[in-house]
């Protein structure tokens, strides 16, 4: 990889010194799963890497005010373990054992999930977030494009890699987001972005910001997520769908579900969660919420199975979270 500067502050004040206003003057390093192996492919080349890891402020599980507050630099494995975590958003921790590695798990951090660049074997070989050819031509329609996008026209068809990012999402997190000049909160949901450009990112981050803390409002939700993979090692999913459903008795009084790995950004089949409203979760609801989840879907040329296999994740996330058995 080149060479690089390296800063290891103490302090988030320390820390906004050594970052940049461009993403090629510094990157941030928290578990380092990812920027690591973007910098050995030369995929990224900062002039400065900062550890923030440890700055102190940036850990940590605990109540805040209406919110569980997780902080930035826990661990994967902490957050699955976490006592909270467990009982009040058990979507939150499968969807953190779904990382399927224990290295991963106990290196890899909950906004380094959230940041972590796509997986799309294109940006991975250098031709960028839109995936272009050498004449501009967009090379994912025509191309090997089984693991891409099945909602987005384009020109992005990447999917969106965060593992944790739909059941955020469905719980209604925010993100709370620190630079020099102050701090702004945004919801996970408009966190990822769906990049127009070459120059833009899929995160609404800015190379002088850093993200602190991920705030979960109190549970009043049953939820669960439900993920289908190639193989049970460590993979990606090829189709994630996290519930969050709030009941009077057995009654939906209002239902969210988020999903993953279809879209670059993550996605909110809007149309399923309101034909759940007044409804009780039976395998025939979670069926036809399932189908309502896809009906926009626009499948690539290799990637028509993941319309079938979001159907499904869907239905089994609404009974699981529902406590029904299928």
């Amino acid at each position: 990889m080149q060479a690089f500067e390296y800063g290891n502050p103490t302090t988030l004040k320390d820390a906004f010194g050594l970052l940049g206003g461009n993403w090629s003057d510094a990157e941030i390093l928290a578990g380092g799963t990812d920027i690591l192996s973007l910098m050995k492919d030369y995929i990224t080349s900062p002039k400065r890497v900062v550890n923030i890891k440890g700055i102190k402020e940036l850990g940590g599980i605990a109540r805040k005010g209406g919110n569980v507050r997780i902080g930035a630099t826990v661990t994967l494995d902490d957050l699955a373990s976490n006592a909270v975590i467990r009982a009040s958003f058990p979507s939150l921790t499968q969807a953190a054992l779904g990382v399927a590695s224990p290295q991963i798990r106990n290196m890899g951090t909950v906004a380094g999930d959230l940041c972590q660049r796509p997986r799309c074997w294109y940006y991975r070989r250098g031709f960028g977030l839109l995936a272009k050819g050498p004449n501009g031509e967009m090379l994912v329609p025509n191309g090997e494009n089984k693991y891409h996008a099945i909602f987005s026209s384009g020109p992005a068809y990447f999917v969106s890699a965060s593992t944790l990012g739909p059941a955020l999402v469905a719980l209604g997190a925010s993100v709370t987001i620190a630079s020099a000049s102050g701090n702004r909160s945004v919801l996970v949901e408009k966190f990822f972005v769906s990049p127009s450009g070459d120059g833009q990112r899929e995160i609404d981050l800015k190379p002088n910001e850093i993200v602190t803390e991920i705030l979960i409002p109190a549970p009043t939700t049953k939820n669960a997520t439900y993920e289908i993979r190639e193989r049970e090692l460590l993979d990606w999913p090829l189709t994630a769908a996290s519930v969050a459903l709030r009941l009077s008795g057995s009654t939906v009084n209002s239902a969210s579900i988020a999903l993953g790995h279809v879209a670059p950004t993550i996605w909110r089949p809007s149309q399923a969660e309101k034909m759940l409203v007044g409804k009780t979760i039976t395998a025939e609801t979670a069926e036809a919420a399932g189908e309502a989840a896809v009906a926009n879907a626009t499948p690539l040329s290799q990637n028509a199975y993941k319309v079938k296999l979001t159907k499904v994740a869907v239905k089994r996330a609404l009974l699981q979270a529902a406590g029904v058995k299928a």
